[in-house]
């Protein structure tokens, strides 16, 4: 290996070499040798930087159920789009079938990889792993670009300012001021305690700087994620491992769900249990990370640890910038461990695909653009208890309420906010809340 190139980026040219070199069907060796690599840099490339792809068959649409061959369910799903009479030949079934258990190819999970010398692909109908030069070049870039971003602050770094800044700044002091005064202690200039303010990381809030509130805002807010790294171990492919390894645990997924574009509005946090279809909802002043943090603190507090890590004991999630503080959910201020995050990749919402169809349902309540500023979380719990008690054909007549009531218990929906509806009293039209 040269040693020139040991601390260098790979190049797109050395990446385009990669993907001919796998479809040549040539070894990570072979490929290291080749570009004066070595071989861990090769396979580190091609596992961080392939691409996930629910493709179909020939003639055939995704399909990674492993009853696939033999399934003889019709009518799950109330998608517009489905044109199939067996569920087996609908991609998103899926979604929504209380048998559906996972299945993946055992050659993705060994060198290479990637499926694309792979001969059989043309007939496959599980998720596939493709490694393209021009998207890993811009992965690559991504990576690079998320790992310069959000704040260089511990969970416990960060709520020890905040216990220095918030006060002093509700007493009216100004950021140049506490920095100035309180040198040792913050050891950041007043233009980062702006950043830290506007971005909803302390109690104190932009009301609290009597300057603030007059300046014009910019066009662009930045966007700022509390942990640089909160991708790393969190991925995609690594949730798909440990689901592999814990069949029997249920995946939760987290979603938000906006009310009307624009500064202070408010939006939803979403979590859904695909197994049930049961979907709970909390309302948020603003979409942040520490919003969800307090939804979660709210959630262990009335919980405790034994039903929290049994109901939620994996979540996966987005990149959004409100779920860039893992940790904060994941452990509590004893470092004790509750649950566990992963993310999907991104742009690729069907990694999660089922509560993008229990929005579905949101939606017929409170319309896509509609302002929920007015709503309080009674209200969401009452739409929620409607959506609940709304029957599924998929779940063989039964409501998502009364499936999960029978995993978790009878009392556990009821503390959680949900509540039975009269089948005769369901509405879900914008006229259940006014």
């Amino acid at each position: 290996m040269n040693n020139s190139k040991k601390f260098l980026r790979l190049t797109l040219g050395e990446r385009k070499h990669i993907e001919q070199s796998l479809k040549a069907r040539k070894s990570f060796r072979s490929i290291a040798i080749e570009l004066q690599r070595s071989k861990d840099t090769i396979s580190r490339e091609v596992i961080r930087n392939s691409v996930f792809r629910q493709t179909g068959g020939f003639g055939k649409p995704f399909n990674n159920c492993v009853h696939r061959g033999s399934c003889d369910e019709r009518n799950l799903c109330s998608y517009e789009d489905c044109r199939r009479d067996f569920c087996c030949g609908c991609k998103f079934c899926i979604h929504v079938c209380n048998k559906y258990e996972r299945e993946s190819c055992i050659k993705i999970k060994s060198p290479p990889y990637v499926c694309n010398a792979c001969q059989i692909r043309i007939r496959c109908t599980l998720e596939k792993v493709f490694y393209d030069a021009i998207i890993a070049d811009s992965s690559a870039s991504s990576h690079l670009s998320r790992s310069r971003q959000g704040i260089n602050l511990t969970q416990e770094e960060l709520q020890r300012l905040d216990g220095i800044v918030s006060p002093l700044l509700k007493q009216g002091q100004s950021p140049w001021h506490i920095c100035q005064t309180h040198k040792d202690e913050i050891m950041i200039s007043d233009k980062t305690l702006y950043s830290y303010v506007s971005a909803n990381l302390f109690e104190a809030t932009n009301f609290d700087l009597t300057r603030k509130v007059k300046m014009k805002p910019r066009r662009k807010k930045a966007e700022i994620k509390i942990e640089r790294s909160c991708r790393e171990g969190r991925s995609y492919r690594e949730f798909l491992d440990w689901v592999d390894q814990s069949p029997e645990s249920e995946v939760v997924q987290m979603d938000t769900v906006m009310g009307a574009k624009g500064d202070g509005e408010k939006v939803l946090l979403t979590i859904h249990f695909p197994h049930s279809q049961f979907m709970l909802a909390y309302i948020r002043n603003a979409n942040t990370a520490r919003s969800v943090t307090e939804i979660f603190d709210s959630l262990k507090s009335t919980l405790g640890f034994n039903r929290f890590e049994e109901i939620f004991p994996v979540i996966l999630t987005d990149n959004g910038s409100e779920f860039s503080n893992p940790s904060a959910i994941e452990t509590d201020k004893d470092s004790i461990v509750w649950t566990k995050i992963y993310y999907c990749d991104p742009n690729c919402p069907y990694q999660k695909g089922s509560i993008e169809a229990g929005h579905r349902f949101i939606r017929r309540v409170l319309p896509k653009g509609q302002s929920i500023n007015t709503l309080t979380q009674n209200d969401i719990e009452l739409m929620m208890s409607h959506i609940n008690s709304y029957s599924r054909n998929s779940l063989g007549g039964r409501t998502p309420l009364d499936v999960f009531s029978d995993i978790h218990g009878n009392k556990m929906a009821k503390i959680l906010g949900v509540r039975p509806i009269p089948f005769n009293k369901i509405n879900l039209t914008p006229g259940l809340i006014k």
